[in-house]
């Protein structure tokens, strides 16, 4: 059995999502935070496969893989408004430099797209789960608000 060792943003992308959402008013800043949470249960299908908490599922990688990059795909059209929310995780870099933002957004859904068809067993996750999460990591150390 081997383990695989998770980037540190994937698990708490997942853990936190829900707990984000409480209290939103603003419908532009819900649909981005339901899009990122869609992502992070995506990530969190993928790295419990990756940590073989649940048996590896070829079909449930190719869902989890679609719906990552279907969300990153979308993710420039929703931050395009600058909206604002008390709830959102989302900081003001992400306008001063939107397009740095949109390309990471964009490498996410092409690391997505690069992987489809290409995880056949739980040793192919770990690589996977590593490339994934860099790119998530690399996106919200300057974007996103870290919440207690």
């Amino acid at each position: 059995m081997k383990k695989h060792s998770l980037p540190l943003v994937v698990l708490l992308c997942a853990a936190t999502g829900a707990l984000a959402h409480q209290g939103v008013k603003n419908p532009a800043v819900m649909a981005r935070m339901d899009a990122m949470s869609a992502i992070g249960k995506s990530m969190k299908v993928l790295g419990g496969m990756a940590k073989e908490q649940v048996p590896f599922d070829k079909n449930s990688v190719q869902t989890a893989l679609a719906s990552i990059e279907k969300h990153a795909a979308m993710t420039p059209d929703l931050f395009e408004a600058i909206e604002s929310d008390p709830k959102s995780e989302s900081r003001p870099e992400i306008w001063e430099d939107f397009g740095d933002f949109s390309k990471k957004a964009n490498a996410l859904e092409n690391a997505a797209a690069s992987l489809s068809g290409k995880i056949n067993s739980v040793d192919d996750l770990g690589p996977a789960m590593t490339s994934l999460g860099a790119t998530c990591k690399s996106c919200h150390e300057l974007y996103r608000e870290e919440r207690d």
